[in-house]
């Protein structure tokens, strides 16, 4: 099975300028050598344009569901980039997706709501671009080992139910409970996908770590109001910076 970078540049990201899509039989787009003598611009390819739906991406997946959709859901958050109107519509799908995960299903299920929901590609496109370059340094070591984390019946509850919080942390629109808790279920959910249990151990130890974060505000929110909260993010800010 291809890996996640090359299935999602062939998806999304490939442009062949030597190319122009024409129907094939059945109404499908193919791509057939430009002729000699036209001009090198392609023909755009008319499914360049249209939304992203996650009925497009669960069909991406195939067999690597779960993982799959966690490192695809949770990238444009994780990123250091701003991804506004993503976290909360993801973060419930993802919250869905874990709690099926910790019921012990092998297959994720999604509303027809959800399934139809798009995105503009243009967007995605760019998101994808911007961790191109981190899933292929983490496909470099991947492998399967340390199985039983990802396969095991307890590995896959314990994977579910963090996932499950850092989903409902990046649903609160709070700065700083976003994009830690975002990395975390994009390690872990990498290593699901390919039955990596050192690389799921290290996104759920990052998964604490936003844990840890977003319970730091929550408290100073709860116990000092917003000015608080505020003052608490800048020191945190300061603490972070490099």
């Amino acid at each position: 099975m291809a890996r996640l970078s090359v299935e999602l540049q062939r998806y999304f990201l490939s442009n062949d300028r030597d190319m122009m899509a024409i129907p094939s039989e059945g109404g499908a787009i193919a791509a057939t050598p430009m002729p000699p003598g036209q001009s090198s611009q392609p023909i755009r390819n008319p499914a360049d344009t249209r939304q992203v739906t996650l009925n497009e991406i669960l069909e991406i997946a195939g067999e690597r569901t779960f993982g799959f959709l966690f490192v695809l859901l949770s990238l444009p958050s994780a990123l250091p980039i701003p991804a506004p109107g993503y976290s909360v519509p993801f973060g419930i799908v993802m919250l869905l997706l874990a709690l099926q995960l910790i019921a012990g299903s092998e297959q994720p299920w999604l509303p027809e709501k959800f399934r139809k929901k798009g995105f503009e590609r243009s967007t995605v496109q760019g998101f994808l671009r911007k961790g191109m370059p981190w899933l292929k340094r983490i496909e470099t070591v991947a492998r399967p080992r340390l199985t039983p984390v990802c396969t095991s019946r307890v590995g896959r509850m314990v994977i579910g139910c963090a996932i499950a919080l850092m989903s409902i942390s990046m649903m609160i629109p709070i700065p700083l409970t976003n994009t830690l808790p975002a990395i975390g279920i994009f390690v872990t959910g990498f290593g699901l996908l390919d039955d990596d249990g050192a690389i799921s151990l290290a996104g759920l130890t990052i998964c604490v770590m936003g844990a840890a974060l977003s319970g730091t505000i929550l408290y100073w929110l709860i116990h000092f109001g917003v000015a608080g909260m505020e003052q608490g993010v800048e020191a945190l800010k300061d603490v972070v910076k490099p």
